[in-house]
């Protein structure tokens, strides 16, 4: 892993364990990517989708998904006119609406889909 990623790993680590309290005493962050304000992050026990809300960001929602209840995913490519990406993800025991989230060009959509195969189809 090279040395910035892992900083960038660390200080997200440092900051979920000691002041947001969302990470168990044994889960540690794997891989995660920024999308303007919002985070998805790849433990070794669940996928967290970090929403920054609002103006202010003050309001954020975390979602805790684990990778076993992960039914599904589908992602859409940017095209010529439009110019972001999706990524639907079907939880099982939430109905037929998938979590929707979209992403502009900066992201490797390829890169995260095949990032969250590993994790679910591991799971």
């Amino acid at each position: 892993m090279d040395a910035i990623l892992w900083i960038f790993l660390f200080s997200f680590s440092v900051q979920f364990h000691s002041t947001i309290y969302v990470l168990t005493t044994n889960e540690e962050i794997e891989k995660a990517y920024k999308v303007v304000r919002d985070l998805f992050i790849f433990t070794n026990k669940r996928l967290i989708l970090v929403d920054v809300q609002g103006l202010t960001g003050k309001k954020i929602e975390y979602q805790s998904i684990p990778y076993k209840n992960i039914t599904h995913f589908s992602i859409e490519t940017a095209g010529d006119f439009d110019l972001d990406a999706e990524l639907k993800i079907w939880i099982s025991g939430m109905g037929a609406v998938p979590i929707e989230k979209t992403f502009n060009k900066n992201l490797n959509i390829y890169e995260l889909q095949s990032v969250l195969a590993e994790y679910v189809l591991n799971a």
